[in-house]
């Protein structure tokens, strides 16, 4: 299961970074207008309206591959089983602690017994 969710995680963080690429290298509506009087973008690889096409797609494509991911590594994280009970029960016997503290020798001239108990 750890291999599963390190791969997920991995097209995870891959499609996100692709996602916000791809945003930045989309045009704002304001750039449509300078193509229209001749900006140099109908000459571009995709022609002045074919990139808007590709990346829109791309970036879609790329935020529902994040999506699944996301629910993915969700489903991984909640699914794992639980232990029931605590640490302390999961100790071996031979390394838990004596039922009573075993009591330290006191020194005649020590200040130990006018400590109230």
């Amino acid at each position: 299961m750890d291999l599963m969710h390190t791969v997920i995680l991995t097209v995870h963080i891959i499609a996100g970074l692709s996602v916000i690429g791809f945003v930045l290298l989309q045009h704002g509506k304001g750039a449509d207008m300078g193509a229209a009087f001749g900006s140099g973008a109908s000459g571009s690889l995709f022609g002045a309206t074919g990139s808007a096409n590709f990346l829109s797609r791309v970036t879609a494509a790329l935020a529902v591959v994040f999506f699944l991911t996301s629910l993915a590594l969700s489903y991984i994280a909640t699914s794992r089983p639980t232990v029931s009970g605590s640490v302390m029960d999961s100790a071996p016997a031979a390394q838990t602690a004596p039922a009573t503290p075993a009591q330290a020798p006191a020194a005649a001239d020590s200040k130990a017994k006018d400590i109230p108990k």
